[in-house]
């Protein structure tokens, strides 16, 4: 009898220390929403199914603050003023500092006879004449020769008098869709000015900066020849 009591306290000892060592009940009923909105039953559904990212957590449950994806405007570079001297005239303008020549010889002040090509240096379409020497245009910028002595293609001639290199172009067939023969002719102007070219593997070597891609360059060869002996005749009748 004495056993048995002692045995029925036993239980009763290990039912209280069980009861002390379960965790105290959640405060959050299953039909109770949380601080996010959600249910806990939801909470659990949604762990169970992997509908919450592992590497989000809990977190990802909370929405994240709209962000404004549209680009930040870039603040524009100011205008500059500035006067280009072109073909024996002033031309005062207001151009950003990053205008290329080519853009504001075309764009600004309509002398569209300088022609873009490559835009990369690479064709020669856009030369014109910066204080008598051959340049690329297109790799130039406008704010570099202010002041200087720039000439293009609509400059050469005096009034109805063609200048020599023009003149041989016509008379030695020298070109053919015509896109390429402004800046062929500017670049032989400035060859003939340099007085490099002695030889017809002179011309060839520095013209080989202007691309003809109907291939009439035997023609142009020959039309730089005829310019520089009227030019040197010229010169002598001048005397």
């Amino acid at each position: 009898m004495s056993s048995k009591r002692h045995g029925k306290h036993r239980r009763t000892e290990d039912r209280d220390a069980a009861a002390e060592l379960r965790p105290a009940p959640d405060n959050l009923s299953v039909e109770e929403p949380g601080a996010d909105g959600l249910l806990r039953r939801e909470f659990l559904q949604q762990a169970a199914t992997g509908g919450i990212a592992t590497a989000g957590g809990v977190a990802g449950l909370i929405k994240a603050p709209q962000v404004d994806a549209r680009p930040a405007k870039s603040a524009s570079p100011g205008l500059i003023s500035l006067t280009l001297r072109i073909n024996g005239s002033k031309h005062k303008l207001k151009l950003e500092p990053r205008v290329t020549l080519l853009d504001a010889l075309r764009e600004c002040l309509g002398l569209t006879g300088t022609k873009k090509g490559c835009d990369h240096g690479q064709c020669g379409a856009c030369t014109v004449l910066v204080d008598g020497r051959r340049i690329y245009s297109c790799l130039n910028l406008a704010v570099m020769h202010a002041g200087a002595r720039i000439t293009t293609i609509e400059g050469l001639a005096d009034g109805d008098r063609l200048h020599p290199l023009q003149q041989a172009f016509i008379d030695r067939d020298a070109f053919q869709c015509g896109y390429c023969t402004s800046g062929q002719i500017c670049a032989g102007v400035g060859l003939l000015n340099e007085k490099h070219a002695k030889t017809g593997s002179d011309i060839r070597e520095q013209m080989s900066g202007n691309i003809c891609r109907c291939g009439a360059y035997p023609n142009i060869v020959a039309a730089i020849k005829e310019a520089r002996a009227a030019l040197a005749k010229g010169r002598q009748t001048d005397r």
